[in-house]
């Protein structure tokens, strides 16, 4: 009983663990007067590629970390419904996928922060009940759609600011993670 007990506090270990490395990685960006921010990604600069497994940990100031926080603790709380090695598989694809994109195509500028992550977690929430249709995830779809549908138009340019591309990129990495983590499921059933 005790091991079933642990294995349920296993997603909120991974998830208490990442906000930590979030805020960590922000405090000791801060203490380095934002020298982190070399690891940001520069689209189609060759010397930034490896950064698209940086970048995500990285953000601008406060108000970017605590926005990205919010919204990466509850999409994150709603794919790790459906397990660790399932939340970790469509975050990697999520975070490459996204990063890939962002680099071949958008705005030459340095882009960081989570919210690519985040916005792909938002649509592999909702675009999972498409690929396999079971109470949960039409119900978690139906949730995400209804409270937090307006997140969509965070894929739309506004602040130059803002890296809407990897919004916009999350997105699809989202739904490619959607289909990738669902077609490899129905083949082991």
């Amino acid at each position: 009983m005790s091991g079933s007990s642990s294995f349920k506090r296993q997603p909120i270990k991974l998830l208490f663990t990442l906000c930590c490395i979030l805020l960590g990685v922000h405090v000791l960006n801060l203490l380095l007067e934002g020298s982190l921010n070399q690891f940001a990604l520069v689209p189609r600069d060759p010397h930034t590629l490896p950064y698209i497994l940086t970048s995500p940990w990285l953000h601008g100031d406060w108000r970017h970390l605590i926005n990205n926080l919010l919204g990466f603790v509850i999409f994150s709380a709603l794919i790790l419904i459906r397990g660790v090695p399932f939340y970790v598989k469509s975050s990697f694809i999520i975070i490459v996928l996204t990063g890939l994109l962002v680099w071949l195509f958008a705005r030459p500028s340095g882009h960081i922060g989570a919210s690519g992550w985040i916005f792909g977690l938002w649509s592999l929430s909702i675009a999972i009940a498409w690929f396999q249709k079971n109470f949960v995830n039409i119900v978690i779809a139906i949730f995400v759609a209804v409270f937090y549908g307006g997140m969509i138009y965070g894929v739309l340019p506004g602040d130059p600011r803002v890296s809407f591309e990897s919004h916009f990129f999350g997105v699809l990495s989202g739904i490619a993670a959607a289909y990738i983590m669902t077609r490899k499921r129905g083949r082991k059933t």
